[in-house]
């Protein structure tokens, strides 16, 4: 009998580790560096001069070989200036602006290639993502929180010497709010400028570019 029971209590043990092994295998942490860039008021198309540092860190949770989970945080900064367009108008206001800004997201991501989660594979793979996040910004004008936005985008990722794998992604953050930039449909009287107001059709969004490095627990130690 205790025979038995020393040989069940070894099958447990072992189907535990296979399970914790196995949701090892599916967890991974890492982080980016790269740039932030503004589009709205001051900038409506998208113009690398006003590329500005920002960093994030993220976990993620490989859900199958096609699916993951992504939850993120980032800090950095958007700005843009007038002088720098061909347009009368933001020639005549002449308005710029810095905001410094954070967000916190979760994102589901689709592989479009099989990302094995087998410790022999040789795994890359391109994917795109969708989620909900959560900004804050500040800038002379304007400061606000608990700001929602919508980020949309495209990545590769690739296990350079598992655990470690290198990626670079371009998503954009899409947000309901016109005053990232300090300007609004409000904004007029609230600046020295007397023509710094907004375009209340035109949502402020912005991008955020990134080289990513992450590790993928493969292997986890017994007590």
């Amino acid at each position: 009998m205790n025979h038995k029971r020393i040989r069940t209590a070894r099958l447990l043990v072992a189907g535990l580790f296979i399970t914790l092994s196995v949701q090892a295998q599916q967890m991974e942490v890492g982080g980016g560096l790269g740039g932030m860039l503004y589009k709205g008021d001051v900038s409506p198309a998208l113009n690398p001069r006003f590329y500005r540092p920002a960093a994030n860190l993220f976990f993620r949770y490989n859900v199958s070989r096609s699916f993951a989970v992504r939850a993120g945080v980032a800090i950095g900064s958007i700005g843009a200036a007038d002088r720098f367009s061909r347009d009368p108008f933001q020639q005549a206001r002449d308005y710029s602006f810095r905001s410094s800004l954070s967000e916190g997201s979760v994102d589901i991501e689709y592989n479009f290639l099989n990302y094995k989660l087998q410790p022999k594979a040789r795994n890359w793979t391109p994917y795109v993502f969708a989620g909900l996040g959560l900004c804050s910004f500040r800038n002379p004008v304007v400061k606000a929180r608990g700001i929602i936005n919508v980020p949309l985008g495209i990545g590769l990722k690739y296990e350079i010497n598992r655990p470690w794998s290198v990626g670079l992604e371009f998503g954009t953050r899409f947000t309901k709010h016109d005053y990232l930039d300090g300007l609004g449909e409000r904004t007029y009287g609230i600046t020295t400028n007397k023509t710094a107001q907004g375009n209340p059709v035109l949502r402020d969004s912005y991008t955020y570019t990134a080289i990513t490095l992450s590790y993928t627990f493969y292997k986890i130690f017994c007590p």
